[in-house]
């Protein structure tokens, strides 16, 4: 029996049914060596991972066949394939008004951020331990193949498959630039006259330069990011020590979360301490696009800040000849004018555009085909006209322009004689429109728990500055030759790690804090979008823009255990034999759990999901733990359109204590409703001091998308368009 070239799968077992209270290696080995016709090389080779550290499991490569057969073992508790997920990119904390360093070095030092993520270049001035102690006392990670120091105190690597590309390196390192941006993003150090070949030039710096940073190599070039690999990782890091999990990565489609190692292994960190802060996804402008779901999660999405980068292009004074790219193709190597006017690679007749700029027409804003061609410059008209937000990289002279420019561009090489034209050098301009959510930023509503509003926060995505790994394409083209320092990328991607590094900035000053009090605080405390800006308003940008100067002190907080989750999962449908799946907890039970609504879960956002031609009918609960002064009062205001009805009780919460806590009930009523777009509405707690305030939505769905079981995610609500599937240079 050959098992080397069978899909990976991985289990999880109940600690309790199992032969021991604290499961070795040797214990999945013999189990695979039953299966396997008593065969030890077969064991040996089919066990991949054995998570032990933090939660029971381990990941093996078995056939169907054997997977039919294990799955059906007493102690088994859940099989779940080996999905791929995908990687979601210092002005941006000076946007904010925040200064980095705001606490003592020694304080924001005993904090850990782990990245899993696709390494780091730890020889990044932004990585330097200059004046850094050394790690806390607390500190159990390693690190695998590369020097280490008093900056980046651990860094591991995963790769199930055993597959190495030639551009990949077998250990932490970073082979195409990711997990550096995102990790120096958030916790990067000072580095002066940092700039993307001048363009940005400036102080780089993470919003906790003095926090320590855990590296969980996951995702590889060209190979995504294996779910076996995340839950090593999630094993590991847990169990290393670390206070915040950084995850720039998700799923297209989101999964129920028993069959998501993202929440399952966010789950686990919820249990030990651990907030898991993760990229809503690049899936935008698209309705209920938005991944990695789960309550226990700060999902994060992608605005603007006061900075963009503009080439402008100026023609009938220039020195260069510009040609459309459907008038130059190369009809000998079997292309037409559609791959043409895309510039395709191949697509173009090398004779005709040698030294010229082309014009593209491209869809996927490509520009290979004139690298190929040996063209000088490109200039790409979208036809999608909500990606032009984006300052894309090129590895030649180019710029991006919308539709209609691009036709006017047209028009002037079809009507000029001798048409001439320049693309000038990159400028930085302000945006006094920002923050807005940008294009490509993955929107609610929440497909898997519409009463849970997602994305949770938005933070700064767009342009950010950080630093690179020098053997990655700084555009993503192979083409590309040119080594950098630093680079400009945007995503999702890039705007997770700023909360990453809010959180981490939180978890420093409150240590004891919960990972749901530390998200309660980042969102009641988040800035005021302008709804004029994002007509997706809530479903956009969530409790609102991330506010790293009131976080530390939010006044009040909706906090949650594993208790409560559990209680919302049961909720959802689950029952007692899948909860064990996402709980790895022979105990864990939904005995005596009514399914329903998610309206009880003590969540700091209100959602109202309304059947089409049902009325509005809600009734919350909340409770708030107090965690700023003694002997203090505060009342409610309330805003919503004058259609939907909006009762709190009691209206004035008074506090003798801190770590007291109160329950107040929301009611929201209002008529029938039919293809009711978003209703945003407020409710705001003050006491003089703290502004507490929470978001509430309310929208209609269609009668037959509400469903209470966890087993159908994509059917849970119809929203009619499909999500894009795009991601930043990944």
């Amino acid at each position: 029996m050959q098992c080397l070239n069978n899909s990976i799968f991985y289990y999880f077992f109940s600690v309790l049914q199992f032969y021991f209270t604290k499961r070795a290696i040797n214990d999945d080995f013999d189990l695979l060596f039953g299966l396997l016709d008593g065969s030890a090389s077969l064991a040996k080779e089919s066990l991949v991972y054995s998570y032990g550290r933090s939660f029971n499991g381990f990941a093996a490569k078995l056939s169907p066949p054997e997977v039919d057969t294990f799955s059906k073992m007493e102690r088994v508790i859940s099989v779940i394939p080996n999905h791929k997920l995908h990687l979601h990119t210092t002005h941006s904390w000076e946007f904010m008004d925040f200064s980095p360093g705001k606490i003592r070095p020694q304080e924001e030092g005993n904090i850990v951020i782990g990245f899993l993520d696709s390494g780091i270049w730890p020889e990044s001035e932004s990585f330097n331990d200059e004046g850094m102690s050394p790690p806390p006392a607390k500190w159990k990670g390693k690190c695998h193949n590369i020097t280490c120091n008093n900056k980046i105190i651990g860094a591991r690597y995963y790769n199930s498959e055993g597959l190495y590309p030639t551009t990949e390196f077998k250990s932490p390192r970073d082979a195409i630039g990711h997990g550096t941006h995102t990790s120096s993003t958030a916790a990067g150090r000072e580095v002066d006259g940092a700039s993307f070949l001048g363009l940005a030039k400036g102080t780089a710096t993470g919003g906790v330069p003095n926090a320590r940073i855990a590296v969980y190599k996951v995702c590889w070039d060209m190979l995504g990011c294996s779910n076996a690999d995340i839950l090593a990782a999630f094993d590991d890091a847990i169990a290393d020590g670390v206070d915040i999990l950084s995850m720039s990565l998700g799923s297209d489609d989101p999964q129920p979360f028993f069959d998501d190692a993202l929440a399952i292994g966010a789950f686990h960190a919820m249990k030990r301490g651990v907030l898991s802060s993760a990229s809503a996804g690049n899936s935008g402008p698209s309705p209920a696009t938005a991944s990695n779901l789960a309550p226990w999660m700060l999902t994060v999405a992608a605005s603007s800040m006061d900075r963009k980068f503009i080439s402008q292009v100026v023609l009938g004074n220039g020195e260069i000849y510009p040609v459309w790219a459907g008038d130059v193709a190369n009809y000998s190597g079997g292309n037409g004018l559609l791959n043409a006017k895309n510039c395709l690679p191949g697509s173009l007749n090398s004779n005709k555009i040698a030294g010229k700029i082309v014009l593209c027409n491209s869809v996927l804003g490509d520009y290979t085909g004139v690298v190929m061609a040996n063209g000088l410059g490109a200039i790409v008209s979208f036809p999608i006209p909500f990606l032009i937000d984006i300052a894309l990289s090129y590895p030649l002279p180019a710029t991006q322009v919308k539709t209609g420019d691009g036709d006017a561009i047209l028009e002037y090489i079809r009507t000029t004689e001798n048409p001439i034209g320049t693309i000038l050098v990159g400028e930085t301009w302000k945006d006094i429109m920002a923050p807005y959510v940008a294009s490509f930023s993955s929107r609610g509503p929440n497909r898997l728990n519409p009463e849970i509003l997602k994305p949770d926060i938005t933070a700064p995505g767009l342009d950010i500055l950080a630093a690179w790994s020098p053997v990655a394409s700084p555009s993503g083209s192979p083409f590309d030759t040119r080594k950098v320092k630093f680079n400009v990328i945007s995503g999702t991607s890039m705007s997770c790690p700023h909360a990453s590094a809010v959180a981490a900035y939180v978890k420093a000053l409150h240590p004891n804090w919960s990972p749901a009090a530390i998200k309660s605080a980042i969102m009641t405390t988040a800035n005021v979008m302008d709804p004029r800006k994002n007509d997706d308003h809530e479903f956009a940008y969530g409790a609102g823009h991330i506010n790293p100067l009131a976080v530390t002190n939010p006044g009040l907080v909706y906090n949650a255990s594993e208790a409560d989750y559990i209680h919302f999962l049961c909720k959802q449908g689950y029952n007692t034999s899948t909860l064990k799946q996402i709980t790895g907890e022979s105990n864990a039970s939904c005995d005596g759990v009514v399914p329903g609504r998610a309206w009880d879960l003590n969540y700091p956002t209100f959602g109202v999901a309304v059947e089409d031609g049902q009325s509005v009918n809600a009734t919350f609960t909340r409770t708030v733990t107090n965690v700023a002064s003694t002997n203090s009062t505060y009342r409610v205001t309330v805003q919503m359109s004058s259609s939907v009805n909006v009762e709190v009780h009691p209206k004035k919460l008074s506090f003798s204590t801190v770590g007291e806590k109160k329950t107040f009930t929301v009611k929201v009523s209002g008529p029938k409703m039919v293809e009711q777009p978003i209703q945003s509405g407020t409710i705001v707690w003050k006491d003089g001091v703290h502004v507490v305030r929470s978001p509430l939505v309310v929208y209609t769905i269609t009668t037959n998308s509400m469903t209470t079981s966890p087993f159908r995610p994509t059917e849970r609500i119809r929203f009619g368009a499909n999500s894009i599937n795009w991601n930043m240079h990944f």
